[in-house]
């Protein structure tokens, strides 16, 4: 019999970056084994630079779309993952049991600097997200 898929929310200030990063490697690191979703307490769109970082790495978020939380308020989530400080102070209450976790990651869209360094920026917080995913992966969902 095959065990239910858990459905993990993962929850940013927009939407943009860093829960689109998460979401993007979650889904990659979980592959049939969850259902991965992301969304905002704002919403502000994808992020250009981060489908780029993602695209370097053979993952294709060009198709995700900016959420936000209220959308899915009809979904039982087994987990919700807070990406930034602003959304678990701003985490609205989940009826049930769903287990709450976070960690906050810069924000590389908020660096300024030269195009180049703004990129090494991106793929430093891209590096870090896909690092926590794969535990996260390994340790909650193929435990």
């Amino acid at each position: 019999m095959r065990k239910k898929s858990k459905k993990i929310l993962v929850l940013c200030t927009g939407n943009s970056c860093r829960s689109q990063l998460a979401e993007g490697y979650l889904r990659h690191f979980a592959g049939d084994d969850a259902e991965i979703y992301s969304a905002g307490i704002e919403t502000h769109g994808v992020n250009r630079k981060a489908i780029q970082v993602m695209a370097e790495d053979h993952i294709d978020i060009s198709g995700n779309t900016s959420n936000h939380v209220d959308e899915y308020s009809g979904i039982d989530f087994d987990a919700v993952i807070t990406v930034c400080d602003n959304a678990s102070e701003a985490c609205p209450f989940f009826a049930g049991k769903v287990d709450r976790f976070h960690r906050n990651f810069p924000d590389p869209a908020k660096l300024t600097g030269t195009p180049e360094e703004v990129m090494d920026e991106f793929r430093r917080v891209r590096e870090l997200i896909k690092a926590y995913s794969a535990d996260f992966i390994s340790q909650y969902i193929n435990k």
